[in-house]
């Protein structure tokens, strides 16, 4: 796995098959992280996540898989994906269950805006996230994002180079 960039408890890594397994119990946790992310609901195979890492890794797609630095336990997934224009990501992230409540969401975001902002040079960074996931919206405020939309489902934050 190639060490792209860190924070002072993470190492962010390339996406990797060797942690396949490690996405399963992520992606097939319905109650506390599934059903976050939008997920639809199925039973993820090891053949589904291995063509999710091989596609990733084909696109070099800016997807990162974050580990502990103190244990070497993997953490979640980070990525930044296409958007509107070259200079504008949409963030995504997801932690695994066991990794929750620990303070690597707020680490990791930090980490990836700065990485986003510094070395990819982006002007902004949009998501968007459930309604009810408060602990996230949370998080994102805390970050620096601002919510500039919402719908029955969705609020939509975004945060600029400008005025971080």
């Amino acid at each position: 796995m190639k060490h792209i960039f860190e924070s002072s408890n993470i190492i962010f890594v390339n996406v990797s098959v060797e942690l396949v397994d490690d996405y399963l119990i992520m992606v097939n946790d319905i109650e506390h992280v599934d059903r976050f992310i939008g997920g639809d609901h199925r039973e993820f195979t090891k053949e589904d996540e291995i063509k999710w890492v091989n596609k990733k890794i084909e696109a070099s797609s800016l997807v990162y898989s974050m580990i502990e630095k103190a244990s070497g336990a993997f953490i979640g997934n980070i990525e930044l994906m296409d958007a509107s224009c070259l200079t504008e990501k949409e963030l995504g992230i997801a932690i695994t269950y066991k990794m929750q409540d620990k303070g690597y969401g707020t680490e990791a975001i930090k980490a990836i805006l700065d990485y986003g902002f510094n070395t990819l040079n982006l002007d902004k960074i949009i998501l968007r996230t459930r309604t009810f996931n408060k602990r996230a919206i949370h998080v994102y405020k805390k970050c620096g994002f601002k919510e500039y939309n919402r719908d029955d489902t969705h609020i939509y934050m975004e945060i600029t180079k400008e005025k971080r």
